[in-house]
Protein backbone atom coordinates (compact mmCIF):
# COMPACT_ATOMS: atom_id res chain seq x y z
CA UNK A 1 0.00 0.00 0.00
CA UNK A 2 1.11 3.77 0.44
CA UNK A 3 2.14 4.52 3.99
CA UNK A 4 5.84 3.96 3.53
CA UNK A 5 6.22 5.69 0.20
CA UNK A 6 9.09 8.17 0.02
CA UNK A 7 8.27 10.39 -2.93
CA UNK A 8 11.07 12.91 -2.44
CA UNK A 9 13.97 11.85 -4.70
CA UNK A 10 16.49 13.87 -2.71
CA UNK A 11 15.52 12.01 0.44
CA UNK A 12 15.98 8.72 -1.38
CA UNK A 13 19.48 9.68 -2.43
CA UNK A 14 20.29 10.54 1.17
CA UNK A 15 18.76 7.24 2.26
CA UNK A 16 21.15 5.26 0.09
CA UNK A 17 24.09 7.13 1.60
CA UNK A 18 23.03 6.80 5.22
CA UNK A 19 24.79 4.37 7.52
CA UNK A 20 22.77 1.92 9.58
CA UNK A 21 21.49 2.87 13.00
CA UNK A 22 23.96 0.53 14.63
CA UNK A 23 26.83 2.54 13.17
CA UNK A 24 25.29 5.87 14.15
CA UNK A 25 24.20 5.03 17.66
CA UNK A 26 26.70 3.07 19.76
CA UNK A 27 24.14 2.62 22.53
CA UNK A 28 22.35 0.02 20.41
CA UNK A 29 25.01 -2.66 20.55
CA UNK A 30 22.52 -5.44 21.20
CA UNK A 31 19.35 -4.96 19.13
CA UNK A 32 17.64 -7.99 20.66
CA UNK A 33 18.14 -6.54 24.12
CA UNK A 34 16.68 -3.23 22.92
CA UNK A 35 13.72 -5.10 21.45
CA UNK A 36 12.83 -6.53 24.84
CA UNK A 37 12.01 -3.10 26.25
CA UNK A 38 10.20 -1.74 23.19
CA UNK A 39 6.59 -0.65 23.62
CA UNK A 40 4.08 1.27 21.50
CA UNK A 41 5.79 4.63 21.97
CA UNK A 42 9.31 3.26 21.60
CA UNK A 43 9.49 4.15 17.91
CA UNK A 44 9.19 7.82 18.80
CA UNK A 45 11.71 7.75 21.65
CA UNK A 46 14.20 5.61 19.76
CA UNK A 47 14.15 7.69 16.60
CA UNK A 48 14.36 10.93 18.54
CA UNK A 49 17.86 9.98 19.73
CA UNK A 50 19.17 10.80 16.25
CA UNK A 51 19.64 14.43 15.39
CA UNK A 52 18.93 13.74 11.72
CA UNK A 53 15.52 12.34 12.67
CA UNK A 54 14.28 15.47 14.36
CA UNK A 55 10.78 14.65 13.15
CA UNK A 56 8.82 13.69 16.24
CA UNK A 57 6.05 13.65 16.99
CA UNK A 58 5.38 12.98 13.31
CA UNK A 59 4.05 16.19 11.81
CA UNK A 60 1.36 16.16 9.16
CA UNK A 61 1.65 17.62 5.70
CA UNK A 62 -1.27 18.88 3.58
CA UNK A 63 -3.62 15.98 2.81
CA UNK A 64 -2.80 14.74 -0.68
CA UNK A 65 -3.60 11.01 -0.82
CA UNK A 66 -7.01 9.48 -0.12
CA UNK A 67 -6.59 5.72 0.21
CA UNK A 68 -9.60 3.42 0.38
CA UNK A 69 -9.61 -0.31 1.10
CA UNK A 70 -12.86 -1.36 -0.55
CA UNK A 71 -12.76 -4.97 0.62
CA UNK A 72 -10.59 -7.77 1.93
CA UNK A 73 -11.91 -10.36 -0.56
CA UNK A 74 -9.24 -11.61 -2.96
CA UNK A 75 -8.76 -14.46 -5.42
CA UNK A 76 -5.28 -15.08 -3.95
CA UNK A 77 -3.91 -16.01 -0.52
CA UNK A 78 -0.38 -14.59 -0.49
CA UNK A 79 1.90 -15.53 2.39
CA UNK A 80 3.16 -11.96 2.93
CA UNK A 81 -0.24 -10.23 2.75
CA UNK A 82 -0.63 -7.78 5.65
CA UNK A 83 -4.37 -7.55 4.92
CA UNK A 84 -4.89 -11.31 5.38
CA UNK A 85 -6.99 -11.14 2.21
CA UNK A 86 -8.51 -14.20 0.57
CA UNK A 87 -11.59 -15.70 -1.15
CA UNK A 88 -13.30 -16.34 2.20
CA UNK A 89 -13.19 -12.71 3.42
CA UNK A 90 -16.65 -11.13 3.59
CA UNK A 91 -15.61 -7.56 4.46
CA UNK A 92 -16.74 -5.51 1.44
CA UNK A 93 -17.37 -1.75 1.33
CA UNK A 94 -21.01 -1.08 0.48
CA UNK A 95 -22.26 1.55 -1.93
CA UNK A 96 -23.38 3.88 0.87
CA UNK A 97 -19.87 3.99 2.34
CA UNK A 98 -18.34 4.44 -1.11
CA UNK A 99 -20.62 7.45 -1.60
CA UNK A 100 -19.49 8.80 1.79
CA UNK A 101 -15.91 8.53 0.54
CA UNK A 102 -16.85 10.48 -2.59
CA UNK A 103 -18.49 13.15 -0.43
CA UNK A 104 -15.35 13.46 1.70
CA UNK A 105 -13.06 13.63 -1.35
CA UNK A 106 -15.09 16.53 -2.70
CA UNK A 107 -14.26 18.51 0.45
CA UNK A 108 -10.51 18.15 -0.10
CA UNK A 109 -7.84 19.05 -2.62
CA UNK A 110 -6.26 15.61 -2.78
CA UNK A 111 -4.38 14.84 -5.98
CA UNK A 112 -4.45 11.06 -5.57
CA UNK A 113 -7.13 8.51 -4.77
CA UNK A 114 -5.64 5.08 -4.07
CA UNK A 115 -8.02 2.11 -4.26
CA UNK A 116 -6.85 -1.10 -2.67
CA UNK A 117 -8.01 -4.40 -1.19
CA UNK A 118 -7.93 -7.50 -1.30
CA UNK A 119 -8.62 -7.48 -4.97
CA UNK A 120 -10.58 -4.21 -5.26
CA UNK A 121 -12.05 -5.33 -8.60
CA UNK A 122 -14.09 -7.95 -6.72
CA UNK A 123 -16.18 -5.29 -4.98
CA UNK A 124 -19.54 -5.33 -6.84
CA UNK A 125 -19.59 -1.51 -6.91
CA UNK A 126 -16.01 -1.14 -8.13
CA UNK A 127 -16.78 0.05 -11.66
CA UNK A 128 -19.48 2.45 -10.51
CA UNK A 129 -17.06 3.94 -8.03
CA UNK A 130 -14.35 4.40 -10.66
CA UNK A 131 -16.80 6.11 -12.98
CA UNK A 132 -17.89 8.47 -10.21
CA UNK A 133 -14.29 9.26 -9.29
CA UNK A 134 -13.45 10.22 -12.86
CA UNK A 135 -16.09 12.95 -12.62
CA UNK A 136 -14.02 14.64 -9.89
CA UNK A 137 -10.89 16.73 -10.33
CA UNK A 138 -8.43 13.97 -9.34
CA UNK A 139 -5.01 13.95 -10.98
CA UNK A 140 -4.19 10.33 -10.22
CA UNK A 141 -6.59 7.44 -9.61
CA UNK A 142 -4.64 4.37 -8.52
CA UNK A 143 -5.95 0.80 -8.48
CA UNK A 144 -3.91 -1.86 -6.70
CA UNK A 145 -4.46 -4.85 -8.95
CA UNK A 146 -2.94 -8.25 -8.22
CA UNK A 147 -2.94 -8.91 -12.01
CA UNK A 148 -4.31 -12.46 -11.76
CA UNK A 149 -7.84 -11.17 -11.16
CA UNK A 150 -7.86 -10.02 -14.79
CA UNK A 151 -7.54 -13.58 -16.10
CA UNK A 152 -9.35 -15.37 -13.27
CA UNK A 153 -12.86 -15.13 -14.71
CA UNK A 154 -14.33 -13.97 -18.00
CA UNK A 155 -16.25 -11.19 -16.26
CA UNK A 156 -12.88 -9.50 -15.61
CA UNK A 157 -11.37 -10.02 -19.08
CA UNK A 158 -12.36 -6.51 -20.18
CA UNK A 159 -10.64 -4.81 -17.24
CA UNK A 160 -7.64 -3.64 -19.31
CA UNK A 161 -10.01 -1.74 -21.62
CA UNK A 162 -11.99 -0.41 -18.65
CA UNK A 163 -8.80 0.80 -16.98
CA UNK A 164 -7.64 2.42 -20.23
CA UNK A 165 -10.97 4.19 -20.76
CA UNK A 166 -10.73 5.83 -17.36
CA UNK A 167 -6.95 6.44 -17.46
CA UNK A 168 -6.39 4.42 -14.28
CA UNK A 169 -2.89 4.21 -12.81
CA UNK A 170 -2.20 0.55 -12.05
CA UNK A 171 0.16 -0.63 -9.32
CA UNK A 172 0.56 -4.39 -9.27
CA UNK A 173 2.53 -6.81 -7.15
CA UNK A 174 5.07 -9.04 -8.87
CA UNK A 175 7.56 -10.06 -6.16
CA UNK A 176 10.07 -11.47 -8.64
CA UNK A 177 10.64 -11.99 -12.36
CA UNK A 178 11.08 -15.76 -11.91
CA UNK A 179 8.25 -18.26 -11.74
CA UNK A 180 9.71 -20.21 -8.82
CA UNK A 181 9.93 -17.24 -6.46
CA UNK A 182 6.55 -15.76 -7.37
CA UNK A 183 4.64 -19.04 -7.03
CA UNK A 184 6.36 -19.77 -3.73
CA UNK A 185 5.21 -16.47 -2.27
CA UNK A 186 1.83 -16.03 -3.96
CA UNK A 187 0.64 -19.51 -4.92
CA UNK A 188 0.99 -22.07 -7.72
CA UNK A 189 0.20 -20.67 -11.15
CA UNK A 190 0.29 -17.02 -10.08
CA UNK A 191 3.37 -16.18 -12.14
CA UNK A 192 1.95 -17.51 -15.42
CA UNK A 193 -1.37 -15.75 -14.78
CA UNK A 194 0.46 -12.51 -13.96
CA UNK A 195 2.47 -12.67 -17.18
CA UNK A 196 -0.71 -13.25 -19.17
CA UNK A 197 -2.38 -10.26 -17.51
CA UNK A 198 0.66 -8.05 -18.11
CA UNK A 199 0.59 -8.95 -21.80
CA UNK A 200 -3.10 -7.98 -21.94
CA UNK A 201 -2.31 -4.65 -20.30
CA UNK A 202 0.61 -4.02 -22.65
CA UNK A 203 -1.67 -4.79 -25.60
CA UNK A 204 -3.92 -1.81 -24.76
CA UNK A 205 -0.96 0.48 -24.13
CA UNK A 206 -0.18 0.12 -20.44
CA UNK A 207 3.51 0.39 -19.59
CA UNK A 208 4.31 1.78 -23.04
CA UNK A 209 6.01 5.11 -23.69
CA UNK A 210 3.90 8.12 -24.69
CA UNK A 211 0.54 6.43 -23.93
CA UNK A 212 0.02 8.01 -20.53
CA UNK A 213 -1.13 4.62 -19.23
CA UNK A 214 0.92 4.05 -16.08
CA UNK A 215 1.75 0.48 -15.05
CA UNK A 216 4.02 0.11 -12.02
CA UNK A 217 5.13 -3.12 -10.40
CA UNK A 218 5.87 -3.87 -6.77
CA UNK A 219 8.67 -6.02 -5.37
CA UNK A 220 8.84 -7.40 -1.86
CA UNK A 221 11.51 -9.83 -0.64
CA UNK A 222 10.88 -13.34 0.51
CA UNK A 223 11.80 -14.41 4.05
CA UNK A 224 13.25 -11.87 6.45
CA UNK A 225 15.37 -9.94 3.97
CA UNK A 226 15.07 -6.22 3.37
CA UNK A 227 14.55 -4.97 -0.19
CA UNK A 228 17.63 -4.30 -2.27
CA UNK A 229 18.31 -1.06 -4.14
CA UNK A 230 15.12 -0.05 -5.90
CA UNK A 231 16.77 1.42 -8.99
CA UNK A 232 19.02 -1.58 -9.56
CA UNK A 233 16.07 -3.94 -9.15
CA UNK A 234 14.03 -1.94 -11.63
CA UNK A 235 16.76 -2.33 -14.24
CA UNK A 236 16.87 -6.09 -13.63
CA UNK A 237 13.08 -6.39 -13.86
CA UNK A 238 12.87 -4.40 -17.08
CA UNK A 239 15.66 -6.39 -18.70
CA UNK A 240 14.36 -9.82 -17.71
CA UNK A 241 10.67 -9.19 -18.42
CA UNK A 242 11.48 -7.65 -21.79
CA UNK A 243 13.90 -10.36 -22.90
CA UNK A 244 11.86 -13.30 -21.65
CA UNK A 245 8.29 -12.15 -22.25
CA UNK A 246 8.43 -8.87 -24.22
CA UNK A 247 6.69 -7.13 -21.33
CA UNK A 248 7.09 -3.43 -20.53
CA UNK A 249 6.20 -1.42 -17.42
CA UNK A 250 6.96 2.05 -16.08
CA UNK A 251 8.42 1.84 -12.59
CA UNK A 252 9.27 -0.68 -9.89
CA UNK A 253 8.57 0.05 -6.23
CA UNK A 254 10.10 -1.92 -3.38
CA UNK A 255 8.22 -2.66 -0.17
CA UNK A 256 9.45 -3.96 3.16
CA UNK A 257 7.39 -6.79 4.63
CA UNK A 258 5.80 -5.48 7.82
CA UNK A 259 5.36 -7.70 10.88
CA UNK A 260 1.58 -7.80 10.51
CA UNK A 261 -0.96 -10.55 9.84
CA UNK A 262 0.35 -13.52 7.77
CA UNK A 263 3.94 -12.33 7.74
CA UNK A 264 3.81 -11.92 11.50
CA UNK A 265 2.41 -15.46 11.77
CA UNK A 266 5.35 -16.69 9.71
CA UNK A 267 7.86 -14.84 11.89
CA UNK A 268 6.39 -16.25 15.08
CA UNK A 269 6.02 -19.80 13.73
CA UNK A 270 9.62 -19.80 12.51
CA UNK A 271 10.84 -18.16 15.75
CA UNK A 272 12.39 -15.29 13.78
CA UNK A 273 10.31 -12.38 15.04
CA UNK A 274 13.05 -10.91 17.23
CA UNK A 275 15.62 -11.43 14.49
CA UNK A 276 13.50 -9.56 11.97
CA UNK A 277 12.64 -6.72 14.33
CA UNK A 278 16.32 -6.39 15.22
CA UNK A 279 17.12 -6.09 11.51
CA UNK A 280 14.53 -3.33 11.05
CA UNK A 281 15.79 -1.45 14.11
CA UNK A 282 19.48 -1.63 13.23
CA UNK A 283 18.70 -0.40 9.72
CA UNK A 284 16.55 2.51 10.89
CA UNK A 285 17.08 5.44 8.51
CA UNK A 286 16.29 8.97 9.76
CA UNK A 287 16.06 10.31 6.21
CA UNK A 288 13.18 7.96 5.44
CA UNK A 289 11.10 9.42 8.28
CA UNK A 290 10.27 12.68 6.56
CA UNK A 291 8.89 10.94 3.47
CA UNK A 292 6.53 8.40 5.03
CA UNK A 293 3.11 8.66 3.47
CA UNK A 294 1.11 8.67 6.71
CA UNK A 295 1.97 12.36 6.94
CA UNK A 296 -0.10 13.31 3.90
CA UNK A 297 -2.75 10.63 3.57
CA UNK A 298 -5.90 9.18 5.05
CA UNK A 299 -6.67 5.46 5.01
CA UNK A 300 -10.32 4.39 4.95
CA UNK A 301 -11.33 0.86 5.90
CA UNK A 302 -14.08 -1.18 4.22
CA UNK A 303 -16.52 -0.16 6.98
CA UNK A 304 -15.73 3.54 6.67
CA UNK A 305 -13.49 3.81 9.73
CA UNK A 306 -10.38 5.96 9.31
CA UNK A 307 -6.68 5.47 10.03
CA UNK A 308 -3.31 7.14 9.46
CA UNK A 309 -2.23 4.35 7.10
CA UNK A 310 -3.38 0.93 5.99
CA UNK A 311 -0.88 -0.78 8.31
CA UNK A 312 -2.48 0.95 11.28
CA UNK A 313 -5.80 -0.10 9.78
CA UNK A 314 -4.84 -3.77 9.94
CA UNK A 315 -3.68 -3.32 13.54
CA UNK A 316 -6.89 -1.42 14.40
CA UNK A 317 -4.89 1.60 15.62
CA UNK A 318 -7.51 4.31 15.16
CA UNK A 319 -6.50 7.79 14.08
CA UNK A 320 -6.16 10.43 16.78
CA UNK A 321 -9.16 12.59 15.77
CA UNK A 322 -12.56 13.25 17.42
CA UNK A 323 -14.44 11.19 14.80
CA UNK A 324 -14.10 7.58 13.71
CA UNK A 325 -15.82 7.31 10.34
CA UNK A 326 -15.39 8.93 6.96
CA UNK A 327 -18.99 10.18 6.95
CA UNK A 328 -17.95 12.62 9.69
CA UNK A 329 -14.68 13.64 8.03
CA UNK A 330 -13.33 17.08 8.96
CA UNK A 331 -10.08 18.06 7.26
CA UNK A 332 -9.24 20.68 9.89
CA UNK A 333 -9.04 18.05 12.62
CA UNK A 334 -7.23 15.66 10.30
CA UNK A 335 -4.51 18.17 9.52
CA UNK A 336 -3.87 18.86 13.20
CA UNK A 337 -3.82 15.26 14.45
CA UNK A 338 -0.93 13.43 16.07
CA UNK A 339 0.01 10.41 13.96
CA UNK A 340 -0.23 7.07 15.77
CA UNK A 341 2.98 5.04 15.61
CA UNK A 342 4.24 1.67 16.85
CA UNK A 343 7.01 -0.86 16.41
CA UNK A 344 5.75 -1.76 12.94
CA UNK A 345 6.76 1.75 11.81
CA UNK A 346 10.36 0.51 11.66
CA UNK A 347 9.28 -1.34 8.52
CA UNK A 348 8.64 1.94 6.69
CA UNK A 349 11.88 3.53 7.88
CA UNK A 350 14.44 0.75 7.49
CA UNK A 351 17.17 1.01 4.87
CA UNK A 352 16.06 3.15 1.93
CA UNK A 353 12.49 3.27 3.17
CA UNK A 354 9.56 1.21 1.94
CA UNK A 355 8.17 2.64 -1.26
CA UNK A 356 4.92 1.08 -1.75
CA UNK A 357 2.73 1.09 0.71
CA UNK A 358 2.22 1.03 -0.51
CA UNK A 359 4.13 3.17 -1.64
CA UNK A 360 2.66 3.85 -3.30
CA UNK A 361 1.40 -0.46 -2.05
CA UNK A 362 -0.74 -3.01 -0.89
CA UNK A 363 -0.80 -6.57 -1.25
Amino acid sequence: MLSGFTRNKDLRKKSMQTKSLKAQNKEISNPKQQLEVLNLSSFTRFADKLKEANQFPLSTKPLDVFQINIGYMCNQVCEHCHVDAGPDRKEIMDKKTLQECLNAIKKTNVSTVDITGGAPEMNPHFRWFIEELTKLNINDIIVRSNLTIIVSNKKYYDLPDFFKKHQIHLISSLPCYTKENVDKQRGYGVFDASIKALKMLNAVGYGKEHTGLQLDLVYNPGGISLPGNQFALEKDYKRELKELFDISFNHLFTITNLPISRFLDFLIASERYEEYMAKLITNFNPYAVDGVMCKEMISVSWDGSIYDCDFNQMLELKANVPFQYIKDFNEKYWQNRKIVVGQHCYGCTAGEGSSCQGSLVNN
